[in-house]
């Protein structure tokens, strides 16, 4: 979430009157509304991660059995993500 920011303060605001206030409230209302939302490249890198830990689980259960110490080390990969 983004935020605006100026370097004005309150007395600066103030000092402009009602108008001043209402233009003000106004650009802050804007601002929010046309926030910046998480790209679509972002929340797809995102499910890549979640597939690929999900993949090194399950290669984990199936090795399970047969090499314990390698399951272990696919479970920390896949938590580390």
């Amino acid at each position: 979430m983004s935020t605006a920011h100026t370097h004005l303060s309150y007395n600066d605001y103030a000092a402009g009157g009602y108008a001043s206030n209402v233009a003000h409230a106004a650009r802050g209302l804007l601002a929010a509304l046309f926030a910046v939302k998480p790209r679509a490249e972002e929340q797809a890198l995102e499910a890549q991660r979640y597939e690929e830990a999900t993949y090194l689980s399950r290669m984990a259960d199936d090795y399970e059995h047969i090499a314990p110490n390698l399951s272990a080390e696919l479970r920390f990969m896949a938590s580390r993500g």
